[in-house]
């Protein structure tokens, strides 16, 4: 999926939080609700203006995101 689609990062928008493209509803947010165990339809009924792709892009922004971040562990002493 080409999350570029639906996801945008605007300093003006959330503070530059990534959001769903014409809303100010962040990836974050998904990922929270979705944490909290609420299925994709529960979160979909509760913000009206998301579809079934919307919270597909928030995962996979935020897996891409994981995927290529790095990760350095200090030596020990």
């Amino acid at each position: 999926m080409n999350y570029t689609d639906r996801i945008v990062i605007d300093p003006g928008i959330m503070l530059g939080k990534p959001v769903i493209k014409g809303t100010r509803i962040t990836v974050e947010l998904i990922l929270r609700k979705l944490s909290e165990g609420l299925s994709i339809e529960q979160v979909i009924k509760a913000y009206p203006q998301l579809s079934k792709e919307d919270i597909y892009a928030a995962l996979t922004f935020a897996s891409d995101l994981i995927a290529n971040e790095e990760v350095i562990i200090p030596k020990a002493s």
